[in-house]
């Protein structure tokens, strides 16, 4: 299946769609240069879908396999067509108002798709992102589905809801992940499909967040990050992360600060939260790392 999405505003399809990507080798994501792959598991079966930007700012996508047509109906919110911008000042920091200016395609985009942004955000939990990525590709390699259509590399859309329930233990262990979070994975899949429906029927990110931390083992954290992925939440904020606090203080103010002091210095942006983090990210203003990077743990051989 083929299609043409014409955004009204401009739009950085690399930058929008990219940010879905969980690291460079991420089995579901490939930066084939002009052409842009995403493998995918909609509601109606698993699609591969290939994107490319044209000149004048048109995205043309193809799709294949039994979940084209949801993927294809799906690609506009993908490449941020539901952003609103409505209510968002961006004259209110000067760093914020030229990151803005700097880059206009900015876009949240959405991927309707709960329960894979809960899993990977889950995967993500107090460990580095190197860690979180090795995991998510082992286990996406090892228990998702081979994309279909004619992927440059070999693609995988990532486990069916019962699939991530039944990963074996020994499967969770070699791909880097403790317990908890193995435990917490497994927990949220045996309520996924409640939790999918229920997640898109709440009106608000709060309703939102409560249907998620209801979960045994997901807290605000968890419940945010998956709001950015699968909802594009233009307000949504990641408390409790190891570096979000720290890049904002340092970014707006000159000096870090913990996670209320961010909510204080984003309080001006509600409703727009989340973008300003994104800009702050896209400034190129980074607080100097202090002391030792924290070295990764593996127990794998335990």
């Amino acid at each position: 299946m083929e299609t043409e999405y014409r955004p009204r505003h401009p739009l950085d399809l690399r930058r929008v769609l990219l940010f879905q990507r969980r690291g460079a080798g991420d089995p579901t994501h490939l930066d084939a240069g002009h052409v842009l792959w995403r493998a995918c598991r909609t509601p109606e079966g698993v699609a591969t879908v290939a994107l490319r930007q044209a000149a004048g700012g048109a995205v043309r996508g193809a799709a294949w396999g039994p979940g084209a047509d949801w993927a294809i109906s799906q690609l506009p919110a993908l490449c941020g067509r539901d952003d609103d911008l409505e209510g968002f000042d961006a004259s209110l920091h000067p760093l914020v108002a030229e990151t803005h200016r700097r880059n206009p395609g900015l876009r949240l985009g959405r991927t309707d798709l709960v329960f894979d942004a809960l899993a990977g955000a889950i995967i993500e939990q107090k460990v580095t992102g190197k860690q979180a990525f090795a995991a998510w590709r082992r286990i996406v390699r090892g228990f998702g589905e081979r994309a279909p259509g004619p992927t440059p590399v070999p693609m995988h859309a990532p486990p069916s809801v019962d699939g991530w329930r039944h990963v074996p233990s020994w499967a969770w262990h070699r791909a880097g992940l403790e317990p908890p979070q193995a435990r917490t994975l497994v927990a949220a899949a045996q309520r996924g499909t409640r939790i999918e429906r229920a997640t898109h029927a709440a009106p608000t990110g709060d309703e939102r967040d409560r249907v998620l931390t209801s979960l045994p083992g997901v807290g605000v954290w968890t419940a945010a990050e998956t709001r950015i992925r699968a909802f594009g939440d233009p307000d949504a904020v990641s408390v409790g992360d190891y570096h979000v606090a720290h890049e904002v203080g340092f970014a707006l103010t000159g000096a870090r600060t913990d996670d209320d002091g961010m909510l204080e210095l984003l309080a001006p942006w509600t409703g727009h939260r989340q973008r300003v983090i994104r800009l702050i990210g896209l400034s190129g203003v980074h607080e100097q790392r202090r002391g030792p990077r924290v070295h990764p743990e593996d127990h794998r051989d335990r």
